[in-house]
């Protein structure tokens, strides 16, 4: 595997950390690939949480532009190949998979960084860390679903003026506008991140993949279908053994010993 992404094996989880840190991990070809392939190879082998971060000061600074330079190239780029070859691919795996994926936020995530995170089922972020949508500092729209996430995460006003000022939103303010799940103090993210992907991947995993499609699909579901989507979900959810494990352990006052099925 390419050593812009690194991987941790914790048994049930996994830890992927992008790793440019002299580029504050900005993308590249190289490592949108690897990514993609580290992402879905923990998926394959049965991970039952995955944990995303960065390495060095920052998250992630969105595209390279260096790879995107009009002035060393024949022609102006054509930006939506790069959206629809790596950037929408990336949103749709992390959308798509049944299982938690957790981003801990480890300092800045500009352009497709910050909205890489957003893409992600919950956020956890240094207190240091700043999310921004620097798209409009080159003349570009907030891509990696950035235009969907962040007016049904803030509302309009708030993603319109996030997008066209490209004003750094800081972890705190993005926790009390629930862009985020939470700010933590710097010293303590990884260590949270951590102990939160262990909890998820000893879950009900079954559960939490489908309570993660069902929430996804709310955004753009009437409430009569949603409710279909519910009894459906709650069918597959009472035949497993994960709901008579937990049934089991909870009228036994014990712990329960989830399996993931």
């Amino acid at each position: 595997m390419s050593d812009t992404i690194l991987v941790q094996d914790n048994g049930n989880w996994a830890e992927i950390t992008l790793n440019r840190p002299d580029k504050l991990n900005s993308f590249n070809e190289e490592m949108h690939l690897a990514l993609q392939d580290a992402l879905k190879a923990a998926r394959d082998s049965g991970a039952r949480a995955i944990l995303l971060t960065g390495a060095g000061r920052g998250f992630c600074a969105g595209q390279d532009l260096g790879d995107r330079d009009p002035s060393k190239m024949d022609g102006p780029p054509d930006l939506s190949k790069t959206v629809r070859r790596f950037y929408a691919p990336l949103v749709r795996l992390i959308r798509s998979m049944n299982i938690p994926v957790i981003c801990a936020v480890n300092g800045v995530a500009a352009g497709a960084g910050a909205n890489l995170a957003l893409a992600c089922d919950m956020v956890l972020a240094a207190g240091s860390a700043k999310f921004i949508q620097s798209f409009s500092k080159v003349g570009l729209i907030p891509d990696t679903g950035g235009s969907w996430h962040l007016p049904r995460l803030l509302g309009e006003a708030r993603a319109k003026g996030l997008a066209l000022t490209a004003q750094p939103l800081p972890a705190k303010q993005a926790e009390d506008w629930g862009l985020i799940w939470k700010a933590v103090a710097d010293d303590q993210l990884m260590t949270e991140a951590r102990a939160l992907a262990a909890q998820l991947a000893n879950g009900p995993t079954l559960g939490l993949g489908l309570t993660k499609q069902c929430i996804q699909t709310a955004a753009t579901t009437s409430l009569s279908d949603q409710l279909e989507i519910e009894a459906d979900a709650m069918k597959t959810c009472g035949e497993s053994a994960d709901y008579a494990e937990g049934v089991s352990s909870f009228l036994e006052k014990r712990a329960p010993n989830f399996q993931g099925r």
